[in-house]
């Protein structure tokens, strides 16, 4: 698996972390091994640039998806690049506080929402929001685990 991480901002973002629960989250969601992803920490201002780009849409976002190979879970057969995840660490905080989590929680609660808007995963109508969050949850708990035994919570979303 090929996670390249980028941090443009002046966050200091547990990149290790991140690039972990990235292998983490593709290898449990069955993506071929030889899978690139790129994941990107950039500023309000750039992530607003790309909010009107590619959504038209004003002002900074939490995440956002640029799938690339159309990899799918459970293709293990299809290699190729994932896509780039771009995630603003500032709206990150914002969102954490009002959560009542920490910005670490937050960053890797975006990194596999991201990814699953790479794999294909959406949370337009109730339903898919249903599975995509499970599927989320199901993916930070697992991973949380590993690191830290008898932890039985993650981070919840905030709603928008």
């Amino acid at each position: 698996m090929s996670v390249e991480i980028g941090n443009e901002t002046d966050y200091d973002i547990a990149l290790r972390e991140v690039e972990e629960l990235t292998a983490h989250v593709l290898e449990r969601m069955g993506i071929h091994p030889a899978a690139e992803v790129y994941v990107r920490f950039a500023s309000e201002e750039a992530m607003s640039e790309l909010h009107v780009e590619w959504m038209d849409l004003p002002g900074p976002t939490d995440v956002m998806s640029f799938p690339m190979d159309e990899l799918r879970p459970g293709d293990t057969d299809a290699e190729g690049t994932l896509g780039d995840i771009v995630i603003c660490p500032a709206v990150a905080a914002e969102q954490a506080q009002r959560a009542g989590h920490t910005l670490h929680d937050e960053v890797l609660l975006l990194t596999v929402h991201g990814l699953l808007h790479l794999m294909g995963y959406d949370h337009g109508e109730p339903a898919e929001k249903e599975e995509m969050f499970g599927l989320q949850r199901h993916l930070l708990l697992t991973w949380f685990s590993e690191r830290e035994p008898g932890r039985t919570s993650v981070p919840e979303p905030t709603e928008d």
